[in-house]
């Protein structure tokens, strides 16, 4: 029988490990428990987001997620670790986490009427310290956008800290034209793969003490 994803009355994984979720978003926490998935406990990673000179999207948003993991699966040896990290991509340009309005403001001008990719890097890390990943992408695109619409936007509040300065979730919904892909990563994580991911950590957890029992 494959082991359930569900949260147990402890808040722990039913394969017998506690699962620490590596990351303060609200958002990634909301998505897994749509999914049955509670984590035992919420641990963020503190590092440098910083994109290196001339690194592309795909190769920093796994960078990230593997950093976030490492970061803080040495904090519970025994767990496993579930950390994650969106990209919100023009071309080979990566868009800032916006803090600003001007921030904001100008990732939703080079947005305006283009398509775009938000890349999603998973990392689960297994009590046996194998690291599984996954890189997701999606295609977004947005309607084209007067200069009123920007500003009201903006005066929602909801795109501070959103990576390229939305969120699909909220307000933003209505410039979208165009999703090819996992919505759930627009969001904030991509759910099929990380339930997948987390599927692999459980299957390995529960067949470890049956295989250590053996003759």
């Amino acid at each position: 029988m494959r082991p359930s994803l569900g949260p147990s009355p402890s808040g722990s994984p039913p394969f017998g490990r506690p699962l620490v979720l590596a990351s303060a978003s609200p958002r990634r926490l909301d998505l897994l428990r749509q999914v049955g998935v509670e984590p035992a406990e919420i641990d963020p990673a503190d590092i440098d987001e910083s994109p290196e000179p001339r690194e592309l999207p795909r190769h920093y948003a796994l960078r990230m997620a593997r950093a976030k993991l490492a970061a803080v699966a040495c904090r519970h040896p025994g767990a496993i670790v579930l950390a994650a990290d969106s990209v919100v991509a023009c071309g080979r340009r990566i868009l800032p986490k916006a803090e600003s309005e001007s921030q904001a403001r100008a990732c939703l001008a080079l947005l305006s009427g283009r398509r775009h990719r938000v890349l999603g890097g998973v990392a689960v890390g297994g009590a046996d310290g194998a690291v599984r990943t996954r890189l997701v992408e999606t295609a977004v695109r947005f309607k084209r956008l007067d200069r009123a619409e920007i500003e009201d936007y903006l005066q929602c509040g909801e795109w501070h800290g959103k990576a390229g300065g939305y969120a699909i979730q909220g307000r933003a919904a209505r410039f979208v034209s165009f999703v090819s892909g996992s919505y759930s990563n627009v969001v904030g994580l991509p759910l099929f793969e990380t339930v997948a991911l987390l599927k692999a950590a459980a299957a390995l957890e529960s067949a470890t003490p049956r295989e250590a029992a053996a003759p």
